[in-house]
């Protein structure tokens, strides 16, 4: 697949945020095309790889996670840290779901949800190893859904999907299960070549300098 050819100058608003641009690269096309075809066939997908290899801005950008989808119309981020508990997780997602019949529950009917964990490495480890947050997420995984902690009933949660992102152990990021990450479909994001990075700075230093500066500093 000739990767560099879908790619095309991308257009930024004159007062887009400068946080929120993102430019395509051969490496972002070829997540991007990776991310789409395993989502549309029914599968989980990881991304791990250094800091500041696109992992997360990639996943939030791609047409699943932001709105532009006409199968998965509802997304949910889940943003870990090291004070992240089960009970959190559950709630989050559990607000975010609807009612479909006696004890299933899932984003409207014929459409799906896309979950996105943010950092899913980060929660801390108990005594034993374990990671709640990452065991209440497992549960669905292996069960299809977890348990109401009002009343003790099984809530069957249906047609979501999720999608991960994590760093390598190191400065507070941890090992985390294989039980959980066997679920997935993992990439490897690696750091950008040189003219990758050459791509991205120049697009967003012309963007800037097309702002009203003067030719002087220009």
């Amino acid at each position: 697949i000739p990767w560099i050819d879908p790619l095309s100058q991308p257009y930024i608003p004159s007062d887009a945020e400068y946080h929120t641009i993102v430019v395509p690269t051969v490496d972002t096309v070829r997540h991007d095309f990776l991310i789409d075809q395993l989502m549309t066939r029914g599968y989980h997908v990881m991304a791990t790889g250094e800091t500041g290899t696109g992992k997360s801005v990639s996943i939030k950008s791609h047409r699943l996670m932001s709105g532009k989808d006409d199968t998965f119309v509802q997304q949910i981020i889940l943003n870990f840290s090291a004070q992240t508990s089960a009970n959190q997780t559950q709630d989050i997602i559990d607000n975010k779901l609807g009612k479909r019949r006696k004890g299933v529950f899932g984003p409207s009917p014929e459409t799906r949800c896309a979950i996105f964990v943010d950092d899913a490495n980060m929660p801390m480890k108990e005594i034993y190893g374990a990671q709640p947050p990452i065991e209440i997420l497992r549960q669905w995984m292996d069960h299809g859904g977890w348990y109401n902690r009002a009343d003790n009933t099984f809530r069957q949660i249906i047609d979501v999907q999720f999608l991960a992102a994590m760093g390598p152990p190191g400065g507070g990021r941890t090992q985390i299960t294989q039980r959980y990450v066997r679920h997935f479909s993992v990439l490897n994001f690696v750091p950008f070549n040189a003219t990758s990075l050459t791509r991205v700075f120049s697009t967003i230093l012309d963007w800037s300098l097309s702002k009203g500066y003067s030719a002087d500093i220009q």
